[in-house]
């Protein structure tokens, strides 16, 4: 499986759009710098999506998100790849890594190269469908919007697998 992290803001995501000639899409702000940060996987076999929202990134959080993985997939071996975000080679996360070898393996991605990571289509898509050009009045009105587009793709796995997945 995948594994990403991505920032959703509550300031709004301005993206090219058509419009009528003289009637320009105008997007409200309140200012404020707030969102809601995201870890997610991907399985790359049957599109399952896996994700969790928290109110920042440490390694405490993504020992915590490695904690929840090994309960979700208890048979068998995950190999998750990542991307070398600080947090993913973190001292803390070692001695559970140690613990879990049997469990997970982490796999990482060269440096610099996203387009390896398929999370990275999934944030896109998220952001497409849910921030672009739409004001949200809250951090949590973007919650509930990004809750509700995950629980939809969710109910289809094979669309996820075609729209994410290279097939070779």
């Amino acid at each position: 499986m995948f594994e990403d992290e991505s920032m959703i803001r509550d300031y709004q995501a301005i993206a090219s759009t058509w419009f009528p000639k003289g009637q320009q899409k105008k997007i409200p702000t309140y200012g404020k710098h707030q969102g809601s940060k995201l870890l997610a996987t991907v399985d790359y076999e049957s599109g399952e999506i896996y994700w969790e929202e928290h109110e920042k990134y440490d390694a405490q959080v993504f020992q915590s998100f490695l904690e929840n993985i090994v309960v979700k997939y208890p048979k068998g071996k995950t190999i998750m790849i990542l991307d070398n975000a600080r947090i993913h080679h973190a001292k803390l996360i070692q001695p559970f890594l140690q613990q879990h070898v049997e469990q997970v393996e982490l796999v990482f991605l060269p440096p610099y190269s996203p387009q390896l990571n398929i999370v990275e289509g999934l944030w896109g898509w998220l952001k497409k469908s849910v921030i672009y050009n739409v004001f949200f009045s809250s951090v949590e009105g973007i919650r509930a919007a990004v809750k509700s587009f995950m629980d939809e793709i969710s109910k289809d796995p094979k669309r996820i697998v075609d729209r994410l997945c290279i097939r070779l």
